[in-house]
């Protein structure tokens, strides 16, 4: 019997890859079978009648981020979901996600609504270049990601050591060296995988900088989720640059979510940095006009989350006043990085809306 890889099978189906690999998740594809991380296709396997209809709405398959992030939004999700806009996938059509960090909202987004246009941008360069790479080469990544991991596990502590710090090299290299995208984009997820809390920190030259963490079975690959992604990237504006070029693609039609690196609550709690770029209180003023001038000059529908001073000050109004006129929710959230472990309690973040 002949078999297919997924991506041979989306053309001769004519449905997206991410596809493909839900109807093999759901077991629908008769004969189809995994091989190390890949599925393959019986060559005469016929397309189910309904396969069309997983695009966006009503997957079963999760995609998850590809990368730990701190601050992500998985943890909110329940909550940021209730500020999704009510026209959205009907009069709001388009999505914009400056600051995309790991993706939570996009990835909740992007397998719950109808969006004919989605932007995406990171002022992290080699944030967007794995975008990219997971997009459009997720097979080639994934073979990639899959010699690391079996070279990585088959080592001692001491091995791994080695095989980590020589990697962290490589990648500081290749960063500064302009070095291609896929290896870039494998390094960075080898080391988001195995590093100390999953932190993605750069030191003012821009280099890579954060120890090896101490984790006994990484899952450096998940196949299935890249997979996933990258269907779902499908189509995808990606941008590397700062959050004010998505103007340009903002409308009435648009709803826009804004996760910048929070305002610190005390003046040692700020975790630096994800790039090579500080981002004080004159950034957060800056972006808050921008968010402003969105929802009042081009009509859009615009959220943004920040940390929430009162936790440290309940006198600090600081974002009640430069985000005046807009609803400020405080919601619960959990400090999830810290190096000390009784620093990781409860704590209230803000969600901010314009409407």
């Amino acid at each position: 019997m002949e078999f297919l890889s997924t991506r041979q099978v989306s053309a001769k189906w004519n449905i997206t890859q991410r596809q493909v690999i839900e109807l093999c998740l759901e077991g629908r594809v008769p004969g189809a079978r995994k091989v190390d991380t890949h599925w393959i296709v019986p060559e005469d396997a016929e397309k189910p009648e309904d396969g069309r209809s997983l695009r966006y709405c009503g997957t079963t398959a999760k995609i998850k981020p590809f990368l730990k992030w701190a601050g992500g939004k998985g943890q909110l999700l329940p909550e940021i979901r209730k500020i999704y806009p009510e026209e959205l996938g009907r009069s709001i059509t388009k999505y914009a996600e400056p600051f995309v960090g790991g993706g939570a909202v996009l990835l909740d987004l992007l397998g719950s609504c109808q969006l004919e246009e989605v932007y995406i941008s990171d002022s992290n360069a080699e944030l967007v270049n794995a975008y990219g790479v997971i997009r459009d080469r997720p097979d080639d990544l994934s073979e990639r990601l899959y010699r690391m991991q079996e070279a990585y596990l088959a080592l001692d502590m001491e091995g791994r050591k080695e095989y980590y710090y020589a990697v962290r090299d490589r990648f500081n290299q290749l960063k500064t060296g302009g070095g291609g995208a896929l290896p870039r984009a494998a390094d960075m997820i080898f080391l988001n995988r195995t590093c100390f809390n999953g932190l993605y920190r750069v030191n003012k030259k821009g280099l890579f900088n954060v120890p090896m963490g101490a984790y006994r079975n990484p899952q450096i690959l998940d196949a299935d989720n890249l997979a996933l992604l990258s269907g779902a990237l499908r189509g995808v504006r990606i941008v590397h640059g700062d959050y004010r070029r998505a103007e340009e693609f903002i409308d009435d039609r648009t709803f826009a979510y804004f996760d910048p690196p929070y305002r610190p609550l005390t003046r040692t709690s700020a975790f630096t940095s994800y790039t090579e770029n500080a981002f004080g209180d004159e950034e957060q003023r800056r972006l808050a006009e921008f968010v402003l001038h969105l929802a009042r000059e081009k009509g859009a529908r615009v959220a943004a989350s920040n940390s929430d001073p009162h936790n440290a000050d309940p006198a600090d109004d600081f974002f009640e006043e430069i985000y005046d006129g807009c609803v400020l929710r405080r919601i619960d959230a959990t400090r999830m990085i810290n190096a000390n472990t009784g620093g990781r309690g409860k704590i209230k973040e803000l969600l901010i809306t314009t409407w």
